[in-house]
């Protein structure tokens, strides 16, 4: 049976509205380390070396070791092939392929988590089983050694469903904790408290990893035990918001068990046949996703251009990351403190500007010049996290009542499915001009679109439209 989709109803006391908020920014400090230490950091280098030390290995059983190039780098990995289900390639290109592999996966299975969400009345089970999985999947990645590599390629994989289907589930109790008029103010601190919370424990890891001699330890096992410390994190914050947060959402069915699955799949039919009759809500999505693109890109690649354009060091580099960290902080903070009087439109409008002037400035770095270098980080950091928050949150005020983990797993999935634009148009003026300069101030494009496209959307008719109550500042 199918009742009518009904809003979740925040709680009418304020101190309890705010013990359960407080609560929920924690699953922004605990997921954290998983992209910051897991994903950015970490895994890249440490997954291509694992599989690369696996083929030479096997290659030194037959003879001489092909993975040393004509200047006899053995550390080049793109001339060191590993094969998986019958496919070879360079084992430099492992991270990339398994990224892409993970990003295909979670668009299949995202879409009916949300679903499932929505029409259960169990999203803290739901979030809490898949913030394990992610969890469980970070913490076992101390096994991957010894060229165990397709073992790291199997629990990158099923971390990555973990975060993705969390973060889905976690961005839906947004409505349920939030009246209209907070919404900006807790999304904003949520994710200021994310970057800080992925800031400390980044700090930590990369303070073991550099002193990593001192405990008699290997770089390798030293990176595994940050692997290890990254679940562990995760693991034990996320119980924070499992204890604070209540379910709210009334059930759209009465199913149980594998009904709930099957039923799932029908909303999720529902709900895309649905989405045609919220154009305006579909056309802020396209212009975030637009945006987002180049804001991910900019954090991606930003590594790659202090490195080979303005050839800073691993210690330059690892600096930087650490300062964006923690200024996204307190630019999170702030876009929710600028919300509050201007507006969540007004003021993501105002940091995509910023977002323009900080690339480029940019292009303008000198090679060798790292304070420059930091001062461009710095504004990085304090646009970064309050984009994406306002976003987040002026997305929910455009959510039919009752649709919140699906039209948040359409906002994650778009996300994902657009994220290879900006690399490739970094990387393809890259390739075409010489200079990774032209290719970092080609991605201003990306801010310009979705300036214009944020500007052309009647935010309050789409609001009215979604059947929402509109926030007293918007």
């Amino acid at each position: 049976m199918t009742v009518t989709p009904q809003g979740p109803a925040p709680a009418a006391d304020a101190g309890e509205r705010k013990r359960e908020q407080r609560g929920w920014y924690f699953y922004d400090w605990a997921n954290s380390t998983f992209y910051t230490s897991v994903i950015t950091v970490f895994g890249a280098l440490y997954m291509s070396s694992v599989a690369a030390d696996d083929a030479k290995r096997d290659l030194a059983r037959n003879g001489p070791n092909p993975c040393v190039d004509a200047q006899g780098d053995e550390n080049n990995l793109q001339n060191c092939d590993v094969s998986m289900f019958g496919l070879e390639f360079p084992a430099g290109s492992l991270w990339g392929y398994l990224l892409s592999v993970a990003t295909i996966i979670q668009v299949l299975v995202l879409p009916i988590t949300g679903a499932i969400a929505d029409r259960s009345q169990y999203k803290k089970r739901i979030l809490g089983g898949f913030a394990l999985l992610g969890a469980t999947a970070s913490a076992l990645l101390f096994f991957v050694a010894d060229g165990r590599w397709q073992l790291g390629v199997a629990l990158y994989i099923l971390g990555n469903i973990g975060y993705g289907a969390s973060i889905v589930t976690y961005y839906s109790f947004l409505p349920d904790i939030a009246t209209p008029d907070e919404r900006d103010a807790v999304s904003a601190r949520g994710w200021a408290f994310g970057y800080l919370g992925g800031g400390v424990a980044l700090a930590l890891q990369l303070a073991f990893y550099l002193s990593h001699e001192s405990f008699g330890i290997t770089q390798s096992t030293a990176v595994r035990i940050c692997f290890l410390s990254s679940g562990v994190w995760w693991a034990v914050f996320t119980i924070i918001p499992l204890r604070r947060l209540r379910e709210r959402q009334a059930p759209h069915g009465t199913e149980r068990g594998l009904g709930v699955v099957r039923a799932g799949f029908r909303e999720l039919r529902d709900t895309i046949r649905a989405a045609r009759a919220f154009p305006l809500t579909l056309a802020f999505l396209g212009a975030y996703l637009i945006y987002t693109d180049g804001i991910s890109t900019v954090v991606t690649v930003s590594a790659q251009y202090g490195t080979e354009e303005l050839r800073f060091s691993d210690e330059v580099l690892i600096a930087t990351i650490l300062v964006i960290q923690f200024v996204a902080y307190f630019g999170g903070m702030a876009h929710g403190l600028a919300a509050r009087h201007f507006g969540a439109k007004k003021t993501i409008l105002g940091s995509l500007v910023v977002w323009i002037a900080v690339i480029a400035s940019a292009y303008f770095v000198q090679e060798g010049q790292a304070l420059q270098f930091y001062a461009v980080a710095v504004g990085i950091g304090l646009v970064l996290g309050g984009t994406n928050a306002l976003s987040r949150s002026l997305y929910s005020q455009m959510i039919p009542a009752g649709k919140e983990a699906q039209y948040y797993s359409l906002y994650e999935i778009g996300e994902r499915g657009t994220s290879w634009l900006g690399p490739l148009l970094f990387a393809g003026v890259g390739h075409a001009t010489g200079s990774f300069r032209y290719a970092i101030i080609a991605l201003v494009v990306f801010f310009v679109v979705g300036f214009v496209l944020v500007a052309l959307v009647p935010v309050r008719r789409a609001i009215a439209a979604a059947g929402n109550r509109e926030p007293a500042v918007l």
